[in-house]
């Protein structure tokens, strides 16, 4: 009887300590501390998109992840073969194709790496990173944002040679190319593209999909391939006070049994996460499933832009390559030639209306 009594004890304390997340997973690495150790460099090439697309199930079939698989490994290596030294020159615009790749002067597919297979989660090949709402999809801008975003658009005159008044210096709002500040903090090289640097951290669809963690018992240290953007995040520490605004925000961290949860605010309104305001925060939960996978969860909650909080996870496959300086401006033209081309066509403009 009093065995019988010692392990229904012990059952309801194992349950008790299960539910609370305290049982230790002696599968995965741990550092000196006894925290998991999620130092790593990790490879979050995925074809798994953000949002679902309409009318999808949640859980994509394993049989048909395996066909959409060989079939981007197809469309690739169709892309790879050698082209015929002597091509035409593509036509005005570039050759169609759907991105940068398609523009004249663009990439070619030797320098993409879009992602080669489906993200799995919890055994399951996701059909979306997000996963609140149920329906995988962003919530809707509140009022205010959508206000937002048309003054925004504003200030800004059109460069399409379409468009009426284009390329007119004296008519309407200054334009983008007017001022390399005004030019996006990724146009100019210092953030990454999308939100490829975080928080929250997502894939770029494009390239330089690399990721380290260096994890010490105070601090842990993100660093985005892309545009080499870098976080620090404090354990157990204080946000800055709100006056203090950063453009990848004031990060904090403290575990939760066996997760490493990190607190991010204080962003500035040039970080404009799709449309956000600088009263955005976002929670990102980094969790060791085994030896070689990190599950990334994080929660966006901004009321000022989106009608309700949402959130989506992915898994983090760890990579034995390397990562590289990324140099973007640096040693090129690219900034300079964007500028004076701008000035040469108001010039030709001007010179037509005289």
């Amino acid at each position: 009887m009093r065995k019988i009594v010692i392990g229904v004890l012990f059952a309801c304390v194992a349950s008790r300590a299960a539910l609370s997340g305290q049982i230790k997973n002696t599968a995965i690495p741990r550092a000196a501390d006894g925290h998991p150790d999620l130092t790593g460099i990790y490879d979050l090439a995925t074809m798994t998109p953000l949002e679902r697309p309409a009318n999808t199930p949640a859980v994509m079939s394993d049989e048909e992840a395996a066909k959409r698989e060989a079939q981007e490994a197809a469309r690739n290596a169709a892309l790879d073969k050698a082209v015929d030294a002597n091509r035409p020159a593509p036509p005005k615009g570039g050759d169609g194709s759907v991105g940068a790749a398609g523009n004249v002067g663009g990439y070619n597919n030797f320098w993409l790496d879009r992602g080669n297979a489906y993200s799995i989660v919890d055994g399951q090949r996701r059909t979306s990173i997000l996963i609140d709402p149920p329906e995988g999809r962003v919530p809707p801008l509140t009022p205010e944002a959508r206000q937002r975003q048309m003054q925004r658009a504003a200030q800004f005159r059109p460069t399409s040679d379409q468009s009426e008044n284009a390329g007119d210096p004296g008519l309407g709002p200054p334009g983008s190319y007017d001022d390399p500040e005004r030019l996006t903090l990724a146009e100019r090289c210092l953030l990454g593209f999308g939100s490829t640097s975080g928080p929250p951290i997502q894939p770029n669809y494009f390239y330089n999909n690399l990721h380290q963690i260096v994890q010490t018992p105070t601090e842990v240290m993100i660093l985005t391939e892309m545009v080499h953007d870098a976080r620090l995040v404090r354990i157990n520490g204080k946000h800055v006070p709100p006056t203090i605004r950063k453009w990848l925000g004031d990060s904090i961290g403290w575990w939760d049994g066996d997760t490493l949860v990190v607190e991010t605010t204080n962003f500035t309104d040039k970080t404009r996460y799709r449309g956000s305001s600088p009263d955005l925060k976002v929670t990102e939960r980094f969790t060791r499933v085994d030896a070689k996978n990190v599950k990334y969860r994080f929660t966006v909650d901004d009321p000022q832009t989106w009608t309700k909080p949402w959130t989506g996870e992915y898994t983090w496959p760890a990579t034995t390559e390397r990562i590289f300086e990324y140099a973007c401006h640096e040693g090129n033209y690219a900034m300079t030639n964007i500028l004076k081309g701008a000035r040469l066509r108001e010039k030709s403009t001007t010179d037509k209306q005289q």
